[in-house]
């Protein structure tokens, strides 16, 4: 028998932001769904729904959306998701991504990430092993609005 888990954070909850270096009011929200294989009209489509409840392997699409409602550009704007404790990066994310596998202390690509295992040996990380995922925005400009997403798999 599968079980249910029902996270705070997936059923009600926003994502957790974090947003750096703001030049301007840029507003955040986010959202969390689970992406199900559906029949529609007689054809296979991936579906969006409501992440309640999750059960292991349920693929999840996290979206931040960002609109700047200021009269300036914001510019080096940073986003920062942590991924929950309960799931999986899934390795695909909006363009630009930078990923940690050590709580948020260091970023980069996860090709050049390493993570320390058990035993003390070191070896390259996978997409499982992130922990947070940092966009920098360059430049958002007054009235500009766009969305950044990963996706992960409960574990």
């Amino acid at each position: 028998m599968m079980k249910a888990l029902c996270f705070c954070l997936l059923a009600s909850a926003p994502v957790a932001l974090i947003a750096a270096a703001p030049a301007g009011p840029v507003q955040l929200t986010s959202n969390v769904m689970v992406e199900k294989i559906a029949m529609v009209d007689g054809h296979q489509q991936t579906v969006l729904k409501a992440p309640k409840p999750v059960f292991p392997g349920d693929h999840l699409l996290f979206q931040t959306n960002y609109r700047n409602t200021g009269a300036k550009a914001a510019d080096n704007f940073v986003v920062t998701n942590p991924v929950p404790a309960g799931v999986a990066y899934a390795g695909e994310s909006t363009a630009g991504a930078e990923m940690s596998v050590d709580g948020g202390k260091h970023y980069g690509q996860l090709t050049a990430l390493r993570v320390t295992t058990a035993d003390g040996q070191s070896r390259p990380a996978r997409p499982e092993d992130v922990t947070n995922l940092r966009w920098t925005l360059a430049t958002i400009a007054p009235g500009s609005s766009g969305t950044l997403k990963y996706r992960g798999m409960v574990r």
